[in-house]
């Protein structure tokens, strides 16, 4: 029988970084200002700009470093309301307090995707909105920037579980005025820590650049339009949110990677969720029709099952080898808006806690093989019959 790996182990860092490591070890320049125009940092930029089909893009140290800037950027006024969904990950909300602006929730439905008719029914009387796509599932991009445009009101896209990801052809991350991703070590693409926000806006770019901690002239390292960001020096304060040279070289190392991983990362979960979906004990979500997923891990709903049923469930599965996690049976999980008491203003999103308490998420990394996949298939559909009985199983 396959033995299931631990599907937390990241993929190794390509042999490709390694002689870039050596060289900035020897240096010492590990600091992107202290180093030419060319560094691993600026290098970077450029290279993940093209990849993605955007004019400017700004390496930072975490993507809620470059959800914050993103939000300063768009120089909004103090307490400023900022709409978003209610599932997402605590550093979103958190990012928005830090930007000295307010978090309004909108409800998520079953597909952990925005409730179009409540995004509409909030979007007044807000300044900003940031979409999440949550776990890389892509809300309805086309109804949120027309409902959004319509306000007036500029979209940021949390696109740190979305890289690779495409909406109608475009990628995620360059739909709205500014798209932000994550080089998190559990991302498509791992540093360990790190992010990097994108635009076409030559302001709003130059502004974050500023911000980001390019004092005194450093600003002229950046490969960007002068006149745009001489403008902002001296007038905007400095948040020191730079990534260093040696993450950015271990990126670079990995940009080559993404069509492999998009590719094989999708092969995997529609794999297993083609098992979940022989079960009646599961229902996995479709895609919508515009969006290409490119998918590290797996989510799916638990059907007919009681909260004591979940837990056994996720305890069944994690002794078989498979770590489930629950987003809503949990009291710190940081994914259930319910935990996050920093909220200035707390609200109830009934459709969003319900969804929450039955869906489950679990690791499903590019790197497994269809084998070991199929053990993974097979330990949740054992773990579900062990709880519940097999006997309402399709097929049988």
């Amino acid at each position: 029988m396959t033995r299931i790996p631990d599907m937390h182990d990241a993929e190794p860092i390509p042999d490709a970084a390694r002689a870039e490591v050596e060289r900035l070890f020897a240096s010492g320049d590990l600091f992107r200002y202290h180093t030419a125009e060319d560094n691993p940092v600026t290098r970077l930029e450029g290279e993940f700009a093209a990849f993605l089909g955007s004019r400017y893009a700004l390496a930072v140290s975490s993507c809620s470093a470059a959800l914050f800037l993103s939000l300063k950027a768009l120089n909004l006024p103090r307490d400023a309301r900022v709409l978003l969904p209610g599932f997402t990950f605590a550093a979103v909300p958190s990012a928005v307090i830090h930007a000295d602006c307010i978090p309004v929730l909108c409800e998520v439905g079953a597909n952990y995707r925005i409730d179009l008719a409540d995004f509409e029914a909030k979007i007044a009387g807000v300044d900003a909105v940031i979409i999440s796509h949550m776990r890389g599932h892509t809300s309805d991009m086309d109804a949120i920037l027309r409902i959004a445009g319509a306000q007036g009101v500029p979209v940021i896209e949390d696109a740190a579980h979305s890289l690779g990801t495409k909406w109608a052809g475009r990628h995620i991350g360059t739909l709205g005025a500014i798209g932000c991703f994550s080089f998190q070590s559990y991302k498509l693409v791992n540093a360990g820590e790190g992010g990097i926000l994108v635009t076409d806006d030559p302001d709003l770019i130059a502004r974050a650049v500023i911000m980001s901690g390019a004092y005194e002239a450093n600003w002229k390292k950046h490969n960007l339009l002068q006149d745009a960001v001489a403008r902002w020096q001296n007038k905007l304060p400095l948040y020191n949110m730079r990534l260093s040279n040696l993450s950015a070289a271990i990126i670079r190392a990995q940009l080559p990677e993404i069509p492999r991983r998009v590719r094989d990362g999708r092969r995997n979960h529609d794999y297993v969720a083609g098992m979940l979906r022989q079960s009646a004990w599961f229902h996995v979500p479709n895609t919508l029709a515009p969006e290409e997923r490119a998918p590290d891990s797996l989510q799916f709903n638990l059907c007919g099952m009681s909260d004591a049923d979940v837990r056994a469930f996720a305890a069944s599965a994690a002794d078989i080898g498979v770590k489930v996690q629950v987003f809503g049976l949990s009291d710190n999980n940081a994914r259930a808006f319910w935990n996050w008491e920093f909220l200035p203003e707390k609200v109830e999103l009934p459709r969003t806690r319900a969804m929450l308490m039955r869906a489950c998420d679990t690791r499903l990394p590019a790197r497994l093989t269809l084998e070991e996949c199929a053990a993974v298939g097979r330990a949740l559909v054992e773990a579900a019959d062990s709880v519940m009985g097999p006997t309402r199983t399709y097929g049988t």
